[in-house]
């Protein structure tokens, strides 16, 4: 939701989603972290960032890492996105259409400041 100052408000309370998949995974011949975060934002979500992962493994114990020969090895990259409840709850059939494997998570969080700084400085 937007105001008049085109600004969105986020509660407090809210819920923080957390994807884990691969850097080489695609979705319709587009990065997959892409393509989630610009869903996000279509969904209206309050944010979204994708972190990229040094090292790492997931269920098939393969460890992922940028110390191999080669600069990338399907490293692992993590999605997080922050909204009520409501939207998240809502968004996850769209993330359920979009990824073959991967994990995903949720849990509650408290928002202590978003956007403006608290003294009122952006």
């Amino acid at each position: 939701m937007t105001s008049g100052d085109d600004t969105m408000k986020l509660p407090r309370d809210a819920v923080l989603l957390r994807v884990f998949i691969g850097e080489d995974d695609k979705f319709e011949k587009r990065p997959l972290y892409e393509a989630i975060v610009l869903k996000a934002r279509e969904a209206g979500l309050a944010g979204a960032t994708v972190l990229r992962g040094p090292i790492g493994y997931g269920h098939s114990s393969t460890l992922h890492t940028t110390k191999i020969l080669r600069l990338s090895a399907d490293l692992p990259m993590v999605i997080e996105l922050i909204d009520t409840p409501e939207k998240i709850d809502a968004f996850l059939p769209t993330l359920d259409a979009m990824m073959p494997s991967g994990l995903v998570t949720i849990e509650k969080v408290q928002v202590l400041q978003y956007g403006e700084s608290r003294n009122g400085k952006a």
